[in-house]
């Protein structure tokens, strides 16, 4: 949700306006599927990364704005926190040389954002959660100030009606309550953007949804919140509880949340749209001036801003998105699933391994989705992110099967064949789809090195847990500049 929104206080007629419209852009929507020329004939990639910024102690660092200023570079925006940043890389074609662009682009974007935050004592973290973050740093006078983070807390937080309830059992427990939504800035991710055709949609979409759960155990970098050990990749748990609007009472009565799987395979884009209209009540009822209908008719291309927007407010893992670029409409799966980091060139290999997983599942043959139940698809998920690397998941003709056997035996394959569909050179298919080989060889990722290293400071080095976690921190912060695969680092 990337708007300015300055309205805080909504009328019950701003609301049933805003209902009304939706509803009227939704009829557009599915008026456009039927018969409009969406932009799909070469499909372009995108990545948006989420930032933590550090002090010289490897605690956050409540300066995004003045580091924002300082970097002057439309790329970098706010995010929830004044901690956080975001970087969208410009988009492109992923064949030839594509993800060697985006590695030398990302890299020099962030070297010079940080030599812009050092100027204020200030360092660029890439991990899904700040280890060192603490429950005074995640409190409402720590929201960015940009107004439309405000307001976001106001319409969650008034519409659960009560504090939140923040508990997640891992390795070790958290339980807490907060007032706001500010826990959820500690959830920093990397997010991958996959133009698609609207007839090919839903099959991109139901494999982004199967191999989530792949995803999450290969890349989990999330594994302490609050100085606990909690999941591989807490960041599951910690978002969507951190913006659950429903009290105790509405989840007894299954009242979907916000943040949210999903509960069934699709046939079409307009089923998720239909569903998020459905099921989901308004957060920020604002309206626009544009009557699509009338734009339709016109021969125009609808902005259908207010379904944009509500769409924006339900936190799907892997959502759909309509937008427009040069005056063309496109549609896009965006695939949320992700922390950010270790190293540039970890999040590549991610993104590569995505990419060709699913193209190569969403044009074969026969589709998993024929063959995987989606409560598996969402058992897989929620298993990798409390197991990491050691999860098991369920996959088609294999059954419950380790995550590092099934990548190594039968999805790297499908992921190289993806990548070839796409056109990306060998050399460079091979490098990164290598480092994911790796990770499964070695058996670390971002979250078992944290891990680890804790461990290792814990246990060697006599530190009380605050200690190891800075200790593991600033060490991290070291080696993420060096670019090397997070399967290579040392435990020191």
């Amino acid at each position: 949700m990337g708007r300015d929104v300055e309205q805080g206080a909504f009328s019950r007629e701003d609301r049933l306006h805003y209902r009304q419209k939706v509803r009227r852009c939704l009829d557009v929507f599915a008026l456009m599927l039927d018969d409009f020329g969406f932009d799909a004939d070469r499909p372009m990639t995108g990545l948006e990364i989420e930032l933590n910024l550090m002090d010289p102690a490897a605690e956050p660092a409540m300066r995004n704005d003045e580091i924002l200023a300082d970097i002057a570079d439309p790329l970098f925006q706010t995010e929830l926190g004044r901690f956080n940043l975001e970087l969208n890389a410009e988009p492109r074609l992923i064949e030839g040389a594509g993800f060697a662009d985006y590695e030398r682009d990302l890299r020099s974007s962030l070297d010079r954002a940080d030599a812009r935050a050092a100027s204020s004592d200030a360092r660029i973290v890439l991990v899904g959660i700040l280890p060192t973050l603490t429950e005074r740093h995640l409190v409402a006078d720590n929201l960015s100030t940009a107004a439309r983070y405000r307001v976001l807390n106001d319409q969650i937080v008034g519409a659960r009606g009560e504090d939140i309830e923040l508990d997640i059992r891992g390795v070790e427990r958290l339980r807490t309550h907060t007032d706001s939504i500010a826990p959820e800035a500690a959830c920093t991710s990397l997010q991958f953007h996959l133009q698609v055709a609207p007839d090919s949609f839903a099959d991109y979409w139901n494999a982004s949804q199967a191999i989530a759960g792949v995803q999450v155990a290969v890349g989990a970098n999330s594994p302490y919140l609050y100085g606990r050990q909690l999941w591989a990749e807490t960041r599951i748990a910690l978002f969507q509880q951190a913006t659950d609007t429903r009290p105790d009472e509405l989840k007894a009565q299954g009242v979907r949340p916000r943040v949210w799987f999903g509960e069934r395979w699709i046939t079409s884009i307009f089923d998720l749209f239909e569903e998020n209209v459905r099921y989901f009540p308004p957060l920020l009822p604002i309206c626009e001036d544009e009557d699509p209908v009338e734009v339709l008719h016109a021969g125009g291309v609808p902005e259908l801003a207010e379904l944009r927007l509500h769409n924006g407010t339900v936190y799907r893992w892997n959502r759909p998105v309509y937008d427009i670029m040069n005056g063309r409409p496109h549609l896009r799966v965006e695939n949320r699933v992700l922390p950010a980091g270790p190293t540039v060139v970890d999040m590549l290999a991610n993104a590569a391994f995505y990419f060709g997983l699913a193209r190569g599942l969403a044009e074969a043959d026969r589709p998993i989705w024929s063959q995987l139940t989606f409560s598996s698809a969402e058992e897989n998920f929620h298993a990798a992110a409390r197991r990491g690397m050691d999860a098991v998941l369920h996959w088609p003709r294999l059954g419950d099967v380790p995550v590092t056997k099934l990548v190594l035996d039968t999805l790297l394959p499908t992921a190289a064949t993806g990548l070839d569909r796409f056109g990306v050179a060998p050399a460079e298919r091979d490098r990164l789809l290598g480092i994911i080989e790796q990770r499964c060889r070695t058996g670390r990722n971002g979250a078992v090195w944290q891990t680890e290293t804790v461990w290792a400071a814990e246990h060697h080095r006599g530190m009380e847990r605050d200690a190891a976690l800075r200790h593991m921190v600033q060490r991290y912060a070291e080696l993420q500049r060096k670019n090397e695969p997070v399967h290579t680092w040392p435990v020191d």
